[in-house]
């Protein structure tokens, strides 16, 4: 099977795209257009107001980064402590499965989890910026 090692490159990609889709799209209606609202939502979690703008910016700069390849490792980080948080203060308690559950956020964050410790791969921003470690660890 170490034809599919070659293979790896490609599914650090299509990792880094599917996050990066989902959570620029879960920013960029926080982002533009409601703020506000979420920050009173955030609020009413027992959580200072400005976390609200963090996270907002969190998602869609944060998954524009991933997506893009581009200072990946923090990027994902930053979501995976997002996504860690919104799981504990909104979804939990509505079990894994069903309306509410963390079984959609749950996953998110383990693709950024996956992202912080494999990096971007050599299909990346990141690569051009760090020419030779192919995105991984050295």
């Amino acid at each position: 099977m170490r034809y599919l090692d070659r293979l790896q490159p490609l599914a650090l990609l299509v990792m880094r795209l599917a996050l990066g889709a989902v959570i620029v799209d879960h920013g960029y209606h926080k982002v533009f257009g409601g703020l506000q609202h979420h920050a009173q939502f955030v609020a009413s979690l027992g959580l200072p107001a400005w976390t609200a703008y963090l996270s907002s910016f969190t998602e869609f700069f944060g998954g524009l980064l991933v997506l893009l390849g581009l200072f990946t490792r923090v990027a994902a980080f930053a979501i995976c402590i997002d996504l860690s948080v919104a799981i504990a203060k909104v979804h939990l308690h509505n079990g894994l499965m069903g309306n509410g559950g963390c079984e959609f956020p749950l996953a998110l964050a383990t693709l950024a989890f996956a992202l912080i410790f494999f990096g971007a791969g050599p299909i990346a921003f990141d690569h051009i910026r760090a020419p030779g470690s192919g995105g991984k660890p050295k």
